[in-house]
């Protein structure tokens, strides 16, 4: 990292919405990929509800967009799954427009990987989201990608502003693929923020929901019965499960 930025953008635990200017440097996107043999999360969504040959995918907090890039080559290379995949394009959005600018300039498939600066916490993002669908004559995406943003979300928002999130993802994506990061990440942010000095997080200490996260956003997930775990991916290094959900929806027409 360059010695010549600020502090709060040196350490880690002081980017209050997990927004870290080098998050790829300490979490390789590589790590996640590992999790999904080839093909197996095509033939996951092909077989739960029938995949179409063009697939829509969101990625929620994508940062400087380095995993964003890296499952949209995951998805387009089908060895060991359905073969009738054509396109996947990709929205991706980040709070942070620097880090936007950044995913944009680096971008190697701008046809087919969009960068976008917005809050999915915020209803009016719903606009930019709707917008991208309907170029392509659709109402959802097919697979929406949640990769340790829940905690920020969570102690940003609260336990209602996590449930909020969660049945938000619901509503855009059919499948979605979420990786919690466990309680113990909850107070090593907290502690690292009050090191520097600066204000804790405003719900860190109010929060009922806690202990196992994967259990209770599964719980959340699937809890009116219109969603279900239909399978875990394992853990990372750092110790956290990839879930995945899925929607149950009426059958769309293919794209």
């Amino acid at each position: 990292m360059d010695s010549s930025e600020p502090e709060d953008r040196q350490d880690p635990g002081a980017a209050q919405y997990g927004n870290f200017p080098n998050y790829y440097s300490f979490h390789p996107p590589e790590t996640r990929i590992s999790l999904l043999p080839p093909g197996l999360l095509l033939e996951l969504l092909h077989r739960h509800g029938g995949l179409q040959d063009t697939v829509l995918a969101l990625d929620v907090g994508c940062n400087t967009g380095e995993l964003s890039v890296a499952l949209y080559n995951y998805l387009m290379q089908t060895e060991g799954g359905p073969e009738i995949l054509k396109h996947v394009y990709f929205m991706c959005c980040d709070i942070d427009p620097d880090l936007i600018t950044r995913a944009q300039t680096a971008n190697p498939c701008p046809d087919a990987i969009t960068f976008s600066t917005l809050d999915i916490t915020d209803a009016s993002s719903l606009g930019t989201l709707h917008s991208f669908l309907d170029r392509f004559g659709q109402s959802s995406f097919h697979i929406g990608f949640c990769m340790s943003i829940t905690m920020w979300i969570h102690l940003n928002h609260g336990d209602n502003g996590l449930v909020e999130f969660l049945n938000r993802l619901k509503s855009l994506c059919d499948y979605v693929l979420i990786e919690p990061q466990p309680w113990k990440c909850y107070r090593s942010a907290a502690r690292r923020l009050r090191k520097l000095g600066r204000q804790d997080f405003d719900h860190f200490h109010t929060l009922s929901i806690r202990g196992d996260m994967a259990k209770e956003i599964t719980k959340i997930m699937t809890k009116d019965g219109s969603t279900e775990l239909i399978h875990r991916f394992g853990k990372t290094s750092w110790d956290r499960s990839l879930l995945l959900f899925k929607v149950q929806r009426p059958k769309k027409l293919s794209v």
